[in-house]
């Protein structure tokens, strides 16, 4: 799915970026972390001083773009963009555990988060929740237990860019592939989660 091709990449502005999560780690609980990282996630996203890097606006034809620009060697989150081709998506996965904070910086994407109701051995059931439209400059989170959802570029035509916060790397994840005549039943699949070159 992705190559695993993987580099860092300065960029304008990188340094205001990760000085603004490296203050919002220093809140007092998960929840005020995330909450803080959203804000810097869309200060940064309507600051005119930090330009992500070329590479993170050329999308891929056979997958969205996955390249990690920063991790952090104190803190150990990892700061990955994500580019949208038109159309491009993930199949339901979940997030290994790790909360995540997610900003769109291009274009807009549609969000489909979903609930976790059962689980038999390699199965589990879900329920879909309301989906949306998150715009540029919009950011959102996910705190497990509450970490399923679909990310679909919202567009037919135009990218979509994301800048995603991880709590740390996420090198893989579980995909739910949906049952055949099974209703709301998914099967389980581990997926490794790579990268393409940031540059």
């Amino acid at each position: 799915m992705i190559s695993d091709a993987t580099g860092y990449s300065d960029f304008i502005g990188r340094e205001r970026l990760v000085a603004a999560i490296d203050t919002a780690l220093a809140a007092p609980d998960v929840a005020a972390t995330v909450a803080a990282i959203e804000r810097a996630l869309q200060q940064a996203i309507a600051d005119p001083a930090i330009v992500l890097p070329r590479c993170v606006h050329e999308p891929i034809t056979d997958h969205y773009a996955r390249r990690e620009l920063y991790r952090s060697a104190r803190h150990g989150y990892s700061i990955v963009a994500m580019t949208w081709g038109p159309g491009q998506g993930t199949p339901l996965h979940d997030h290994d555990g790790l909360w995540c904070v997610e900003g769109v910086w291009q274009g807009a994407l549609r969000i489909a988060p979903y609930r976790l109701l059962e689980e038999r051995g390699d199965t589990a059931r879900f329920q879909p929740l309301p989906a949306l439209t998150a715009a540029r400059g919009s950011a959102g989170n996910l705190i497990p237990p509450d970490e399923f959802h679909v990310l679909r570029n919202a567009s037919d035509s135009g990218i979509a860019i994301s800048v995603h916060v991880y709590q740390r790397p996420m090198e893989h994840c579980t995909v739910f592939v949906p049952e055949a005549g099974r209703g709301d039943w998914y099967r389980r699949e581990s997926r490794q989660m790579q990268t393409d070159t940031a540059a």
